[in-house]
């Protein structure tokens, strides 16, 4: 259900979802500046218009951040995309990380292939590797950047200094590439 709401002076669009599995409150900006807020379908109104005012600096932030890519085509990916590139990014994820872990010498058990909305990729405390299959669809430098931040984290399982030493030692430009990760992570939803 579409709503509006006056915040700081300006006219703000959202959609009202109510769900019987909610248990609170949540907030969402999408790509397209788009605004949903999902309820519990006991809340009442005041409690949604509390919550935006409370996040309006938050809400114009992303709001402002999304403008930026207004007119670029975004990509959007289907279950077919994953089935089409699965077995293409795991054998990228698989040789870029045995070329990579030659140099790190960590242990890891398992690369899984997955399809994650909002996740490049992940490390578990069990030294398995998974990755999102849209990898194979950036830039070679961004999908080494991704395996190399999971590598590394068999080694230092956090974002601490001495994690992104690690990092440093094979991507000294790891900053830079985390900051085009970023942008592009728009393009790829």
């Amino acid at each position: 259900m579409k709503r509006h709401i006056t915040l700081h002076d300006q006219k703000i669009a959202y959609t009202l979802r109510t769900s019987k599995r909610a248990r609170r409150m949540r907030l969402a900006v999408y790509c397209d500046g788009s605004v949903v807020v999902t309820t519990p379908f006991y809340l009442g109104e005041t409690a949604i218009e509390r919550l935006l005012h409370e996040k309006a600096q938050w809400l114009f932030s992303k709001i402002s951040f999304f403008k930026q890519f207004e007119g670029l085509v975004v990509a959007r990916h289907t279950k077919a995309d994953y089935v089409k590139y699965k077995k293409e990014a795991h054998a990228l994820a698989v040789a870029r990380a045995e070329y990579f872990n030659a140099m790190y010498g960590f242990r890891f058990n398992q690369i899984t292939i997955r399809n994650q909305k909002t996740r490049w990729g992940s490390c578990s405390r069990n030294k398995n590797l998974n990755f999102n299959y849209k990898i194979v669809l950036l830039p070679q430098r961004l999908a080494d950047y991704i395996i190399v931040h999971e590598l590394c984290h068999l080694g230092e399982f956090n974002h601490s200094h001495k994690f992104w030493a690690l990092v440093a030692q094979v991507m000294p430009d790891h900053i830079d590439l985390r900051k085009e990760l970023k942008r592009n992570r728009i393009m790829f939803q």
